[in-house]
């Protein structure tokens, strides 16, 4: 406590640029990444596969995959661009203390006396940005799902659906998020300096909340959920699940379909009982012992206890973010220099908050990521030791053909972004010498699948 007190001094300075401050470091994040997406860009210019996928992919394929690559590389160069303007005009246009007030003025118009306070204006102030941010990223969101994925072959939702997704998805943030937000901000007036610790504590039950009513309240809103018909990938996985001692209580398939080629695999639920959900396509696109191949390389997750040791980090990770926002609450000179200078909201502090913690953040990703690339490796050790080597060899390349996904990568580009080791990494680890295992048909890249982040 003394060393946060001490912090919160020296930082709470009456002429400490602190709007300044924020925008360079997020400017200076935008630089990091947008150097190293140059050095990215330049392995996307190759021409020629890597040395060992050379007898998997045609020159076909590989010339597709890098110009799906570099088509990402600029959209998220242009995206990225836009999200700095954005946030720009936000700190020097005021926006902030200028919604705030209007989130005050709405308040004290249309409400009663009982809902005046800090806690109702928080909540009209959050709904409020939540749907200006929402407006003002559906031109990039539009253009990634109806042009960019169009174009490639990926995106299967219609406008319809997509519009229906984005309203259901405000809708469940005021629904869910009106409790949580006005239990947060009751937490920190009601329990003083110390607040961090009930903040953390609440933060453990929200999150274990979240794992028990997703399957039956949030899931359906957006996905249905069948039982996956008896047959070999049945009988596999609930083996393998009995060998493991790993609790399955359903098979789920999930009609990913409807809104994309990219396909998926997870598992999710309390420690006693487990649900495992793979997606259509990827029932689609696999032979049966690839698919049995893929959960092997997730139950190892489990197994090797790699979720158990993120959820602890995860909770070491929210209890220093609550510890360092005590530093912050109540410094006068942060709120000032951002147009509060009457009001301190607590829920405005976190957000500025957030923004100084930009070089933190990147730093934090960078070791994540180091530690996820790490994980990877021993689940893929893992599905090798139950002798599934060679499917799980096969699935990943067939994966990579029909996502069209980036064959090589720069070393400094993946050590930032890639939670998990390229392709030929991985090939490597598992002992892959070579040899045809992927389907061979010539339009696969037409009907991609993707390995998304917690499949493989």
């Amino acid at each position: 406590m003394w060393i946060l007190e001490q912090l919160a001094r020296l930082l709470d300075q009456p002429l400490f640029p602190w709007k300044n401050v924020l925008v360079g470091f997020s400017l200076g994040q935008f630089v990091l990444e947008g150097l190293l997406s140059l050095r990215q860009y330049k392995v996307l210019q190759k021409t020629k596969a890597p040395k060992v996928l050379e007898g998997e992919v045609t020159q076909k394929v590989f010339d597709q995959s890098q110009a799906y690559g570099r088509a990402k590389a600029k959209f998220g160069f242009v995206s990225g661009l836009y999200g700095q303007i954005q946030n720009v005009v936000f700190v020097y246009g005021d926006v902030l203390p200028k919604l705030w007030g209007v989130a005050g003025l709405a308040l004290a118009r249309y409400f009663p006396d009982r809902f005046q306070g800090e806690i109702s204006q928080t909540l009209l102030f959050i709904f409020g940005f939540n749907i200006l941010s929402t407006v003002l990223s559906l031109p990039v969101s539009y253009y990634n799902t109806f042009v960019l994925e169009e174009k490639f072959g990926f995106n299967k939702q219609t406008v319809k659906l997509w519009v229906t997704d984005m309203l259901k998805g405000q809708m469940l943030g005021i629904v869910l998020g009106t409790p949580i937000i006005s239990a947060v901000l009751k937490i920190v007036q009601k329990t003083g300096n110390s607040f961090f610790y009930y903040l953390w504590l609440f933060g453990i039950f929200v999150q274990v909340f979240a794992i028990t009513i997703y399957p039956v309240v949030i899931l359906p809103l957006f996905n249905k959920l069948s039982p996956l018909q008896p047959g070999e990938i049945k009988t596999g996985v609930e083996a393998l699940a009995k060998k493991l001692k790993f609790p399955l209580s359903e098979l789920h398939v999930i009609d990913g379909s409807k809104r994309s080629a990219h396909s998926n695999a997870y598992f999710y639920g309390l420690p006693w009982k487990k649900h495992i959900v793979i997606y259509d396509t990827l029932l689609e696109k696999s032979e049966p012992q690839e698919v049995v191949a893929v959960l092997s390389h997730e139950l190892g997750h489990w197994k090797l206890s790699h979720t158990t040791k993120l959820f602890g980090i995860a909770q070491f990770h929210m209890f220093y973010i609550f510890a360092l926002f005590s530093v912050f609450v109540n410094n006068r000179s942060l709120y000032q220099s951002f147009g509060f200078v009457k009001d301190q909201p607590i829920m405005i502090g976190f957000l500025l908050f957030s923004d100084a913690l930009a070089p933190m953040d990147a730093v934090v990703k960078l070791l994540m990521n180091i530690l996820s690339r790490k994980f990877e490796f021993e689940a893929d050790a893992f599905a090798q030791g139950l002798g599934f080597s060679n499917e799980l060899a096969a699935s990943l390349m067939k994966l990579q053909i029909q996502n069209l996904s980036t064959m090589d990568a720069d070393w400094m580009y993946a050590s930032y972004h890639y939670s998990h080791p390229i392709l030929t990494e991985r090939l490597a680890a598992l002992g892959w010498k070579g040899g045809k295992v992927t389907s061979g048909k010539e339009d696969d890249h037409e009907k991609p699948v993707k390995a998304t982040d917690r499949e493989l």
